[in-house]
């Protein structure tokens, strides 16, 4: 039993250091391709739109697309951290509110040290916006972790 548990912690925390290392090299990729990853999106966004919503799909602004899909990329990413870490953290028996405040201080640390790197990469910058959005995503990831796990709060 002790085994299995420790294998739990283990992997728990492997997650969090793999999706740190996946949000690092989305953060590292230069201007022109981080762009370019994000137009493909947009673009099969689009097309899928086209077959749904013709007439919407024509009406739509891609550069307003491609913008929204570039902050939710934040957005979803930090959602999943915050809820890989929340676990995590709880899988080292850290738990309640002590456990949602270092998940947050944590997350909110990566997210502005996320932003400082960017700084360092040919095209990009740091945003300030960027930071809350990648906070208000850990918020909501906590807040789903929770929720499907109502007996660990």
């Amino acid at each position: 039993m002790f085994k299995y548990k420790n294998s739990i912690r283990v992997f728990s925390w492997i997650a969090v250091f793999l999706w740190m290392v996946l949000i690092f090299n989305f953060s590292s990729q230069v201007a022109e391709q981080s762009n370019a990853l994000s137009s493909g999106i947009t673009e099969t966004v689009i097309k899928i739109i086209e077959k749904i919503a013709p007439k919407t799909a024509a009406k739509m602004n891609m550069g307003k697309l491609n913008h929204l899909i570039r902050k939710n990329s934040h957005f979803f990413l930090y959602l999943v951290l915050g809820a890989l870490f929340v676990n995590a953290i709880g899988q080292s028996k850290i738990c309640g509110i002590r456990g949602v405040i270092i998940t947050l201080l944590f997350c909110s640390f990566y997210a502005i040290s996320d932003e400082v790197h960017q700084l360092f990469v040919p095209g990009r910058g740091a945003q300030v916006r960027d930071v809350f959005i990648d906070i208000a995503g850990t918020v909501v990831g906590i807040l789903g972790y929770f929720g499907i796990n109502t007996n660990k709060l």
